[in-house]
């Protein structure tokens, strides 16, 4: 993974809207500009915007991708954001290819923040985290925001050892990494198998899930199927797929993974 930290004064109307915030980012098509996204309606209206943003020319309309912000510094007016990568040479999209090769003075564009889940916690006892990397950065700010007896677990599924990361959190927290050691990012079974086999406190919990969209759902399954947890008391939201991309259609069980989480909005 790499971090990218991003300012600007366009980020000082950064408004904090929850630890697992993300943006659309946007990445110019052609090598010598930068990106160029329609201007948000006075309204607001989200729905306007899009048909503008489809409306461009393909070879000008940028690639838009959903990022978590790991840390947001209001007063350099900076954010953070990392970036999953696939090794030297990344060719598997547009969002790690910049990444991997970004420099001082490259220039992006950025919608939002929004809320990453429909669902925020209620009245808890302790909180279940639970995905790959690319739910680590979102994973690390919740962490990281936790009051003093606060209670998490968190599993988390990486490449290897060398891929765990550090927090400095005012919670009680129990990290769980598991490491693929070369198996396929998306098809290991690490994940699931782990929070199947976990034995849960005491307690109610608020489940966090989030990574590639198959797990995502067979986990939420699980929590709401076998260990009786309330779908209310579940956040599920699915980052990737895989062997698709996001510009690939929606399935039918991304849809219907998307109108369940609506659903409980």
């Amino acid at each position: 993974m790499v971090r990218v930290t991003f300012g600007g004064e366009d980020l000082a109307e950064f408004t904090h809207v929850s630890p697992d915030q993300h943006v659309k980012l946007f990445f110019s098509r052609l090598s010598d500009r930068a990106p160029v996204i329609p201007p948000m309606p006075a309204s607001g209206d989200v729905g306007h915007w899009y048909r503008d943003y489809l409306a461009m020319p393909e070879i000008e309309r940028p690639w838009m991708r959903s990022y978590t912000i790991r840390s947001h510094d209001p007063l350099r007016h900076e954010v953070d954001i990392d970036f999953v990568l696939h090794g030297e040479g990344d060719t598997s999209g547009p969002a790690s290819r910049w990444a991997a090769s970004a420099v001082p003075g490259d220039i992006v564009g950025m919608l939002g923040p929004q809320l990453s889940h429909h669902r925020t916690p209620g009245p808890r006892d302790w909180t279940l985290l639970t995905g790959d990397e690319t739910a680590l950065p979102a994973i690390g700010a919740l962490i990281e925001a936790l009051e003093p007896g606060e209670r998490a677990i968190a599993y988390i599924e990486v490449a290897d050892a060398a891929e765990e990361q550090e927090f400095t959190t005012a919670g009680d927290v129990t990290l769980h990494w598991l490491h693929r050691d070369g198996a396929n990012p998306g098809e290991s079974g690490l994940l699931v198998d782990a929070v199947r086999a976990a034995e849960f406190p005491e307690g109610e919990v608020f489940a966090w899930v989030a990574g590639e969209s198959s797990a995502v759902r067979a986990l939420r399954r699980h929590l709401v199927a076998d260990r009786g947890i309330d779908k209310s008391a579940v956040a599920f939201t699915g980052y990737w797929r895989v062997r698709l991309t996001q510009d690939d259609a929606l399935t039918e069980a991304d849809v219907a993974d998307r109108e369940e989480a609506l659903a409980g909005a």
